[in-house]
């Protein structure tokens, strides 16, 4: 099922990803996808304190995997930089396992995506407002969505 929402601040955008990180069960992926400086890193922050993490999320653009405890374990991915690259890396073990795993840059690690997950694409509007176009796979994240919205 595909849905479609809008943001008009940080604060906004981060309030639904807490909802959904409230909501997130061990083994979730959700994906991310948007320009740089759309708000995967600020989507990712609300989601952590969704899943009662208290450290600061950060974006793990340099080190691609960012792990943090919570009431779930978070997997941080941004796979950016995995582009073209044919060696196993190990990822597939992390993604749809333990915890949650929010990866940005999906389209590079196709392969390593379960076919249920939640993908979010978020497009910049302007300097406040975000477009949000999901698109959740399977009946968990269905259900996720529509207790969301």
């Amino acid at each position: 099922m595909d849905y479609t929402f809008k943001t008009q601040s940080v604060e906004e955008t981060k309030k639904i990803a807490y909802q959904i990180g409230l909501l997130c069960q061990d083994g979730m992926v959700i994906t991310l996808s948007g320009d740089l400086g759309a708000g995967k890193t600020v989507f990712t922050k609300g989601l952590a304190i969704g899943l009662d993490i208290h450290k600061t999320v950060s974006s793990p653009t340099f080190t691609i995997l960012k792990q943090y405890i919570g009431r779930l374990p978070l997997n941080h991915f941004d796979a950016y930089r995995l582009e073209g690259i044919q060696q196993d890396l190990g990822f597939g073990d992390l993604i749809g396992t333990k915890g949650v795993s929010v990866i940005e840059w999906p389209e590079y690690v196709l392969d390593l995506l379960p076919k249920e997950r939640l993908d979010i694409k978020i497009f910049w509007i302007d300097e406040n407002t975000r477009e949000f176009k999901v698109s959740a796979y399977g009946d968990i994240y269905d259900s996720l969505m529509k207790e969301i919205l």
